[in-house]
């Protein structure tokens, strides 16, 4: 039985014949799903006029009913009209769509760094950057391990089939977190899409990328660039917990 989403799925993750968006996580992406909602109300608007326009002309101005051909006349008003609304919409969408571009490249000095590293067809993370929480003096020691699709044989009872790893990404909430996303290969890209991101990861290219997660919570994504033969077995789990649960974590990784 189908199960249609017409509109936002309130998941974490893709789901069968899903048509909206995943339950946004961060800022960036919440600023998306509304940006997008409030283009889709102007398109709306739009095409119901283009198409009464459309219709009242063919309606009414058809061959069948002016057997003599009509007369049309210059109008400096109809042409300041058509010219001053299509302006005023674009800058009614200009207002949103820069300021959420601006938010994507916003730079902030970030309390924890964590490096992505794409192989054929695996993803490897660093936390490169030493971590330390002024308010508790906490210094967190590099970390470093590889992600692997966890195959269908080996899924246990409520996995997600092709979305499953065996490390999982942790990563605390409430956190500045800047991404710093390369390949050692070929071109892969690291999407989350309840995170709102999506970086290309260049050979001999590091690009970077800011996250704030709002909301604990287990997110899925997968490599969104096509690299190889394998380019479909290349998820990405990232737990989000509070920061207690986070350096519990990273004290038994260690």
């Amino acid at each position: 039985m189908f199960n249609f989403k017409l509109f936002i799925s309130l998941n974490d993750a893709p789901e069968a014949w899903q048509l909206g968006f995943q339950d946004p996580a961060s800022p960036v992406a919440q600023g998306m799903i509304h940006f997008h909602h409030f283009l889709m109300m102007i398109l709306l608007v739009i095409g119901i006029a283009v198409f009464y326009l459309l219709t009242f002309v063919v309606n009414n101005f058809s061959e069948s009913k002016n057997l003599i051909s009509q007369t049309f006349t210059h109008s400096e008003w109809l042409e300041i009209i058509w010219t001053i609304i299509p302006a005023i919409i674009l800058l009614a969408i200009a207002g949103p769509s820069f300021t959420l571009l601006y938010s994507l490249d916003e730079s902030i000095d970030p309390d924890i760094t964590l490096k992505i590293i794409g192989h054929q067809w695996y993803w490897s993370y660093e936390y490169s950057d030493l971590f330390f929480n002024q308010n508790t003096g906490v210094v967190l020691e590099n970390l470093s391990f590889d992600s692997y699709m966890i195959s269908e044989d080996d899924l246990e009872t409520g996995q997600l089939r092709l979305l499953e790893v065996d490390n999982r990404v942790n990563l605390p909430v409430y956190k500045h977190i800047r991404l710093l996303v390369t390949s050692a290969d070929v071109l892969h890209s690291w999407a989350v899409p309840s995170f709102g991101i999506k970086v290309d990861a260049c050979p001999g290219r590091l690009s970077q990328a800011s996250l704030f997660i709002e909301k604990e919570g287990v997110y899925y994504g997968q490599c969104s660039e096509i690299c190889g033969i394998n380019h479909g077995f290349m998820p990405i789990v990232v737990n989000a917990q509070s920061f207690d649960s986070f350096l519990a974590w990273k004290a038994t990784a260690d």
